[in-house]
């Protein structure tokens, strides 16, 4: 409703100063949104073309005042809650497998089947990739998670805020926005920075830090444990500078013990100083929580500092190290993602920012919003491009489920047709504009795919307002009963949406209605 600051505004402004009093103080003024009804399809589902995302009942003018509020509230939302799906989806691959020559997955030591089929506890130090098609599966591998790192590439606070929000609901783990940890109750993570290891110039810095015995009540110096593991490994050569920092940064938070490793060297220094810092908090009854990789090969290095870290957990007897976590950050994005399950990897959780807030792959969602019909009467747009052909009426959009679980189809069926679709019935659906396309389905389970979710005069029904983690729970239910073949990164499968026969036929008649014959001679 608007204030009279508002009118004020307006009636000052150049594109309205011809208009006449009653236009601000009759009509302006007295403008609302109670006979205002939106249907919506439920937070978190999958939609595809043509399946409207809102449908909107209200009066002409006030149906078009407030299109751009509902387009900037549903686009960048939907897109980014989309780009973090698929980045999820990405990250997580469909199926992993074991290069040549490893050994099964270990974890904290367990007996394992050996080759002939006997109980062996030693395991050889594995490499272990995934693999995003095909192959034989790893269950016992944790699928990566992936944090949103996003904010300080963001388009603004705002921006920033709304990308954490809806990366969550897509599917990502954390944030780094601490504010939206906060306001949203989402889970917060990040690393320390570059310029923190390189603040530090030397061990002097750290000589006499101490932190507690978590096994006792004495206060430890930590610095001689670690100068002991590095001299008994005869890593003497790690840059200094940078294990006083993670001495400085696990004696300040020893539970959650997760240094940055590339700021000089990854493997000749960062790792080693890391491992050895590891071994004296294990000593003092803290468990490390793992490393991040900012530069370089990603898989190649994820890979060789899981291979360490076998390593220690046999020589040393510390089960913790196969539990470390391996983060990759460094411009991440979907194509990334998917080159790195070709390669092979072992990283545990993406850090992705940029190309997840800006959405790089596509950084705008084309929503549109469309006049479909006026005082009962169906309109229609017409287009050169069969993709912009509008289909005209209201209508009623149901997903269709097979015996197998996944859905089939979305089939539009006009508001005032008798016959909707029915579980166990049979349905003919049609292509919207190719009059050959057309399938019989009997669905084992059918679903309609929108609801009120705002009445000008009744207000909004509660179940319009799921919480944040239902929706991404809802969101997970989705990805998980979708076809996997609509989930391949190359030529994915295509999900039909198509209408019924009278709404086809209606379409058609329309159509030929409104254009213009055209005459040649």
């Amino acid at each position: 409703k608007f204030t009279a600051e508002d009118i004020d505004y307006l009636r000052k402004t150049p594109q309205l100063g011809h208009c006449e009093p009653a236009f601000f103080d009759d009509y302006l003024a007295n403008l609302d949104c109670s006979d205002v009804v939106v249907s919506a399809m439920k937070e978190g589902s999958m939609a595809f073309p043509r399946v409207p995302l809102l449908t909107v009942t209200a009066p002409l003018g006030i149906g078009n005042l407030i299109e751009t509020t509902l387009l900037t509230l549903v686009n960048y939302p939907s897109l980014v809650a989309t780009n973090a799906s698929r980045m999820v989806v990405a990250a997580r691959g469909q199926f992993w497998e074991e290069s040549s020559g490893s050994s099964a997955p270990v974890s904290d030591k367990r007996n394992l089947p050996s080759g002939d089929g006997t109980a062996g506890s030693k395991q050889m130090p594995r490499k272990s990739m995934q693999v995003a098609e095909g192959g034989q599966a790893d269950l016992a591998r944790r699928k990566p998670k992936c944090v949103e790192f996003g904010l300080r590439r963001a388009q603004g606070p705002d921006g920033g805020f709304s990308a954490s929000k809806y990366s969550h609901i897509g599917g990502f783990h954390a944030t780094s926005n601490v504010l939206a940890g906060k306001l949203l109750g989402i889970p917060i993570a990040g690393t320390h920075a570059h310029s923190f290891v390189q603040s530090y110039t030397s061990l002097e810095l750290v000589k006499g830090s101490k932190l507690k015995n978590a096994k006792g009540d004495e206060m430890v110096e930590l610095l001689p444990l670690v100068l002991a593991y590095r001299d008994e490994m005869g890593w003497n050569d790690t840059n200094d500078g940078e294990l006083a920092a993670f001495v400085g940064y696990a004696t300040a938070f020893p539970g959650s013990f997760l240094c940055l490793v590339d700021t000089y060297d990854t493997l000749r220094s960062g790792l080693r100083n890391f491992v050895c810092v590891s071994l004296a908090l294990d000593d003092l009854g803290y468990v490390p929580r793992g490393i991040r990789l900012d530069s370089g090969d990603l898989s190649f290095l994820s890979l060789e500092c899981e291979c360490v870290f076998h390593k220690m957990a046999d020589q040393h007897d510390r089960p913790f190290f196969y539990d470390l976590d391996i983060v990759a950050s460094n411009d991440i994005n979907e194509g990334i993602l998917n080159s790195l399950n070709k390669q092979g990897h072992a990283i545990t959780m993406f850090g992705i920012g940029t190309n997840l807030v800006t959405c790089q792959s596509q950084p705008a969602l084309g929503c549109v919003y469309k006049l479909v019909e006026v005082d009962g009467e169906p309109r229609i747009k017409l287009s050169n491009d069969i993709e912009k052909v509008l289909i005209p009426g209201e209508k009623v959009a149901y997903r269709l489920f097979g015996e197998a679980g996944w859905p089939l189809l979305d089939l539009l069926v006009g508001a005032a047709e008798p016959n909707p679709p029915t579980e166990g019935g049979r349905v003919l659906c049609r292509h919207p504009f190719i009059e050959q396309k057309r399938v019989a389905v009997v669905p084992q389970r059918v679903v309609k795919l929108h609801e009120v979710v705002f009445d000008g005069k009744n207000g909004v029904p509660d179940c319009a307002l799921p919480s944040i983690q239902e929706t991404r729970q809802y969101v997970t239910d989705q990805i998980n009963h979708t076809r996997p073949d609509m989930l391949r990164y190359v030529n994915p499968g295509e999900y039909k949406v198509s209408v019924s026969e009278e709404t086809f036929r209606f379409l058609h008649q329309l159509w030929q209605s409104e254009t213009p014959v055209r005459e040649i001679r």
